[in-house]
Parts: C-alpha cells; structure tokens; sequence
C-alpha cells in the first residue's frame, strides 16, 4: 500500500503534459530552445518551473531573482495547496481561453496566469506575517502585469483571467473557485473601515470585462456580471446583472458560466 502511495504520488499529468509541449516546441523553433530548457524542461517539478518564471519575469534592482526564486521555492514546499491551484488554474485556462492550445502556453506567456501564481506566493507570505515582503511582490506583480491583488485577498483555484489588464483584487475580497474574469474587473472596496470592505464572489461566477464589484454584497454561485456592469447589491445565485448600477436582467443561462465564458444576455 506505502508503495502504490509513493507511485501515485509521481503521477502529474500535467506537468507531464507541459515537459512534452516543451519538448515539441524546441524541435518545432529551435531558436526558443535555451528559454524552453531553462524555463521548463531543466526542472523536476511544475513547482519550480514557477518558481523559476516568477523569479525570471519579478527581479529587479530592488530584489534579485535570486532572492525571489528562494522565496517561491519556499512558499511552494511549505504550502502544497499553491501547486494545485497552480494546476486547477492552467487547466481553467486551457479549457476556458479558445487562445491557449497547449498547457505550456499560461506559463510562458498569460500574465493573468502569472500573476495570479505570485499573488499565490504573496499570499502564502501574508499567512506567514512576512507582510513587507508581500507587499514588495504585490507592488512588482502591479508594476510588471498591471494586475493589483492585495495578499491579504482570499481567490480559490480554478481561476481564468483572461487578457487580464487592469485587474483589481482588493484586500478583504474573497473569490471562490472556478470563477472567470476579464480584463479591466474591480473587486473595490467602499469607504474607509478596515474589517469586510470589499465583494465575496461565489464559485462559477463569470465577470465580464470592465465590470465593476464594490463594497461588501456577495455575487452568488454561477451567476454572470455583464461587461461594464458597476454592481453595488447583492447578486443571487445563477442570475445575470447587467448596467450602472447593475440589475437582474435574467437568469446565469446556464449551470456553469464560468466555464462556458458566454457573455451574451439574449435581448430579444
């Protein structure tokens, strides 16, 4: 039984997966073999392939790759949950974004993807009150994705960002797992009190682009927030918002919207 254990322990379909694009893609452009050997295909595990890429993409004068890559290697030995939502998130987007056809493609390339693993690392830190050094990553991941997601913010896995520009996440934001979201998305906080200031959106919420979430209200599970929708009330599970400030204009139009990322409200 110890034995079957420590097997299945070995089995990563997905960073399997990920070793093999790689290896196609340097005998498909010879010219990105060096970056493909030194992103991917040199290290054992999904985990400090991030590392590495996060280390690679967030150095800078003030904090060296070095630094950054001990800090992520760190935070993904002591926190196993950050390797599986890492995975659930490259999954989410491969199955979500009709622009990613290979699993390689959100570590090398999506910021959104990228983005959301370093906050997964800041994250990490804040539970560990390193609160400076979350601080220090949030900044960079804002200055070098243009995506702000305080570390204190509660996000499940299973998360697609698409394009991902703009994103906003705010400090007592909570998002649940499997939600999609679009470029320009807010999670913002109203007024100045320092306890529950900004939304908790539930599993399987699609946000559509430009939309913004303020205050603490609650977005329930698989309901759809229409682009440039400004929503300022709660949202009840499996309905679709629409306008400023935003209203109940149907129901989600399907069990998973997240998944299906349908953004059409069906006028008439």
């Amino acid at each position: 039984m110890a034995e079957t254990r420590v097997q299945l322990s070995k089995v990563d379909p997905v960073w399997d997966r990920i070793r093999t694009e790689a290896e196609d893609g340097v005998r498909q452009e010879p010219l990105l073999g060096g970056m493909l050997h030194q992103t991917i295909l040199h290290h054992p595990t999904l985990e400090q392939a991030l590392a590495y890429r996060l280390a690679q993409k967030l150095a800078s004068g003030e904090m060296s790759e070095q630094i950054l890559r001990e800090i992520a290697d760190e935070a993904f030995a002591s926190g196993p949950e950050l390797g599986s939502a890492a995975r659930a998130d490259i999954v989410a987007v491969y199955e979500r974004d009709p622009a990613c056809h290979r699993f390689l493609q959100p570590i090398l390339y999506f910021k959104g993807f990228q983005a959301m693993q370093a906050y997964r690392v800041g994250h990490w830190l804040w539970q560990q009150r390193r609160h400076d050094m979350a601080y220090l990553l949030q900044m960079r991941v804002s200055e070098v994705f243009g995506i702000d997601i305080h570390p204190a913010a509660k996000v499940g896995k299973g998360i697609m960002i698409d394009h991902a520009h703009s994103i906003v996440i705010g400090e007592t934001a909570t998002v649940g797992d499997n939600v999609s979201m679009l470029h320009s998305v807010t999670l913002g906080g109203t007024g100045k009190e320092e306890q529950q200031r900004h939304p908790t959106i539930g599993c399987g919420v699609l946000i559509g682009a430009g939309a913004k979430v303020l205050g603490n209200i609650s977005v329930g599970d698989c309901s759809r927030i229409a682009a440039g929708s400004v929503v300022l009330q709660d949202v009840p599970p499996k309905k679709t918002v629409a306008g400023v400030p935003a209203r109940i204009v149907g129901e989600a139009g399907c069990s998973q919207p997240s998944v299906t990322m349908d953004q059409l409200l069906g006028y008439g």
